[in-house]
Parts: C-alpha cells; sequence; structure tokens
C-alpha cells in the first residue's frame, strides 16, 4: 500500500490515532446498540403475541437479505467518501427510519399492526429492518478506519476490540430488548429507540479524523460497482475463498436466526430470556478480549476455520437436552469464537487489500456473507413450523427423539441445530484441504512480510 492510499498524516502519533479510533468505535457500539435493540424488541415482540416462527424467521431473514443486496452499496459509498460523512448519512438515515416507524406505531390499531395477513405489519416491520440496515453502513466505514488509524502489527488486536465491543453492545441489547417488550411495552421501545439514535448522531457530528485530509484517489463508481467490487477479490490470489470461508459461520447463523429465539423464549419469560441471553452474550467480550490481547497468530485464516469447527461441534450439542444452563452455556462459548472469525478476515483484507478498494472489499463479503443467514432462515422457518416441531412433539416423533435429544417442548428445534452443527463441521474441515486455502494463507504471508520490510527500509509497501 502507498503512502498516496493510506493518506496518514505522519505527524500524529499512534498514540493519537488510537485516542481517535476508540472515539469513532464507541460511537459505532452505541449506534449498533439502538438498532439492535429495536431489532432484537421487534423479533420478541412479534413471537409473543403470534407465537409463530416463520414470522420471526422472516424478519431474521429478512434482515440479512437487505444487508446482501445494499451491501455492495455501502462498501461503494466508502471508497468514494470519507469515512465520517458516511457514518453521518447513516446516522441520520437511520433516525428518519425510527421516527417513522414510531409515527406508523402511533396510528395503527394494534390488531391491525399484529395481523400477519395485514400490510400494515409489514410496513412497520420493513421500516425498522431497512432502518438497522442502513446502520450497518457505518461498520464497513469502521473497518476501513482500523487501516487508516491503526498500525498493521496492531490491526488484529484492534480488530478483537471491535468484537468487544460490538459483544458489550451484544449483551446491553438482550437486556434491554427482553425488559424493554416486557415492561414498556413496543410503543415505548421506539421512543427509546429514537432518543439514543439522536443521541449517537450528535456524538458523531463533533469527531473528527484529521488523518482522512481527503479520499483516497479511487475507481470507485456510481452508487452500486459491482464489477469494480468483483475487480477488486479477483485482484488477490484466494480472496474470493476467504469470503467464502466466512460464510460458513453465517450458515448456522441463519438457523440460530430463525429459531434461537423461539427456543428461548418457550423456556424462559421475555424478561428472562433477554437476561440469560445477556449472560451467554459475554463470552462475545471474552473472544474479542482473547483477540485483542494475542491476535491471530501467524496465518488468521487457520484460526478462523479452526473457530468455525468448535462452533459446529457446539451449535450440534447446546440443545441436546432442554437444560438451561447447556442452552446458556453454549450460547457463550459460541459467541467466544465469533470474534475470531470476524477479526481474522477483516485482518487479512486490511493487509492485502489497498485502502481505496477495501470499502467495495469489505462490502462485497458483507454481501456474500449475509446471503447465506436469509436461505437458511427462509428455509428452515416454515420446515420446522410445518413438520420438524410438530413431529418432535407427537408421541411417535417423541420417543423416537428422546434417546438422542432427550424429553421436552422444544425438540424439534434441537434436532435443525444438531443437523446445522454437523454440515458445518465438515464444512470447514474440507476447507483446510483445499488448494485456496494455502493461496489465501500465501498471500497473507507475503503481504505481511513486505510490510514488515517496509518498515526496516523506510520504504511504502506495494500490496
Amino acid at each position: 500500500m502507498t503512502e498516496q492510499e493510506s493518506l496518514v498524516t505522519s505527524t500524529r502519533s499512534p498514540e493519537q490515532r488510537s485516542r481517535t479510533f476508540a472515539g469513532i468505535l464507541v460511537n459505532t457500539a452505541l449506534a449498533n446498540i439502538t438498532t439492535s435493540y429495536l431489532w432484537f424488541a421487534l423479533t420478541f415482540w412479534v413471537y409473543l403475541e403470534t407465537r409463530n416462527v416463520i414470522a420471526t424467521g422472516v424478519i431474521g431473514g429478512a434482515y440479512m437479505l437487505l444487508i446482501a443486496l445494499s451491501s455492495i452499496s455501502f462498501g461503494t459509498f466508502v471508497d468514494r467518501y470519507r469515512k465520517l460523512a458516511v457514518m453521518r448519512f447513516a446516522a441520520i438515515f437511520t433516525l428518519v427510519m425510527f421516527l417513522l416507524a414510531g409515527g406508523i406505531f402511533l396510528v395503527t390499531p394494534a390488531a391491525g399492526l399484529l395481523d400477519l395477513t395485514q400490510p400494515w405489519f409489514w410496513v412497520f416491520t420493513l421500516i425498522i429492518l431497512v432502518g438497522a440496515v442502513v446502520e450497518n453502513m457505518r461498520n464497513v466505514a469502521l473497518s476501513t478506519t482500523v487501516t487508516i488509524l491503526i498500525d498493521p502489527e496492531k490491526r488484529a488486536n484492534a480488530n478483537g476490540m471491535v468484537g468487544m465491543v460490538q459483544g458489550l453492545a451484544f449483551i446491553v441489547t438482550s437486556v434491554l430488548s427482553g425488559l424493554s417488550v416486557g415492561l414498556l411495552g413496543m410503543g415505548w421501545t421506539v421512543v427509546v429507540a429514537v432518543v439514543l439514535t439522536a443521541l449517537a448522531f450528535a456524538h458523531l457530528l463533533v469527531l473528527r479524523m484529521p488523518e482522512e485530509v481527503q479520499v483516497a484517489t479511487t475507481d470507485a463508481q456510481g452508487t452500486f460497482d459491482l464489477r469494480g467490487s468483483i475487480a477488486a477479490v479477483l485482484a488477490i490470489a484466494g480472496l474470493f475463498a476467504l469470503i467464502l470461508f466466512s460464510t460458513f459461520n453465517n450458515f448456522i447463523g441463519g438457523v440460530y436466526m430463525a429459531l434461537m429465539d423461539p427456543y428461548g423464549l418457550e423456556m424462559f419469560p421475555v424478561e428472562l430470556w433477554g437476561t440469560f441471553f445477556a449472560l451467554g452474550s459475554t463470552g462475545f467480550i471474552v473472544g474479542g478480549a482473547l483477540v485483542g490481547k494475542f491476535g491471530l497468530g501467524k496465518n488468521p485464516l487457520r484460526s478462523m476455520l479452526l473457530a468455525v469447527v468448535l462452533m459446529g461441534i457446539l451449535g450440534a450439542v447446546f440443545t441436546v437436552r432442554e437444560w438451561a444452563w447447556l442452552y446458556v452455556a453454549g450460547i457463550w462459548l459460541y459467541l467466544v469464537l465469533v470474534p475470531v472469525v470476524e477479526a481474522a478476515e477483516q485482518t487479512v483484507i486490511q493487509q492485502v487489500v489497498p485502502l481505496n478498494r477495501q470499502g467495495r472489499v469489505f462490502g462485497f463479503a458483507m454481501a456474500v456473507e449475509s446471503a447465506a443467514a436469509p436461505v437458511t432462515a427462509f428455509l428452515i422457518a416454515p420446515i420446522a413450523q410445518f413438520w420438524i416441531i410438530p413431529y418432535a412433539r407427537s408421541g411417535e416423533g417423541a420417543a423416537q427423539l428422546a434417546p438422542l435429544l432427550g424429553e421436552g417442548t422444544s425438540r424439534g428445534i434441537a434436532l435443525v441445530f444438531l443437523i446445522a452443527g454437523v454440515i458445518m463441521i465438515l464444512t470447514a474441515l474440507l476447507a483446510f484441504l483445499t488448494p485456496a486455502y494455502r493461496r489465501v494463507s500465501a498471500s497473507y504471508a507475503v503481504a505481511a512480510a513486505e510490510e514488515k520490510a517496509s518498515e526496516i527500509t523506510g520504504l511504502p509497501s506495494q500490496g
């Protein structure tokens, strides 16, 4: 990467740049808390009012599908404009969407809003999801600020800190969403989300990033530069394979998206489910802190695939019995591994892709990885609702599943988790044997060696 591409002001010390990054990270955490809070609350509220896993599956799948469809545009804007400007646009757009959702909730009778056959439910849901999706543009921009503000040898650690902060947001969201729906109701929940979004936007207006004097010269064009995104990915040997490897995590993520909340809400009241899920989510902080402390080793891709294997094992066994402690412990261990997977991909991309193309590469990666979850969510939710859950609750089905999965009301969901986990394990193990794995590992090693040599000689690397 050339000095012109990086646009990092040499007069600022690493400590000063780290403080700037910390301010941006905290602001992004507040924004993530707010959008996740409202999205989780919407999922809880819909399931409690309808007891329909198809509805929760559609909400979760639609969220990921919208991210998949819009991420190329997010990356294009990040490459074309200054990063703080992109973040501010995303913040004000999300605020407008949440205000609109609040207006619809205020004027629409509750019976009409909860009738899945009527348009108002889907309009209300879609507006919230669109606001939450556009907020993800900030996360693409955040990944590029790591490249601008953090020295190469510390980027894995910085990405771990991103994971830790996201984990903290996850915990706060889980507690607040359950308590908010249970104690305040959906209307006041929307009001809280609007206030928090406005506060995050106001804080973002006072942040400054003097390192990015101007946008790096880029070949990004229009608002949806798919051709440029693909070209940026294919320009690096094995990078497309890295993105595919990262989708392994999202495969099982789609199953969890559709069925994890229904499983938890069958086991706990909504207020307790939010609290217990928050307890499990502390694993996110632990995982991020471990990456922040120790990094990812010499080969981040190897670390990522090992984490995916362990995720598959956890997904297969954490519901083999309908025990609350097993479920919460499984969630905790699973979330310890999530920051490893995410930080590994980000670290490789930041090392091997020039800054003026990173937005589109991160956006393309988000699109491909997000597309995996809606496929499984849309597929699994109706299958579980109409076939697997009724079968598991029938006398014959319960008897057949009891030796493997024990007894309980949610054995059908447990069967889905078991199958998904086994598939994930096999897929990740096979990935170790592919030529693409060796190419990605080699590309990262070469880029890291060039970066190290440039530090010794004082000349910019050509990555």
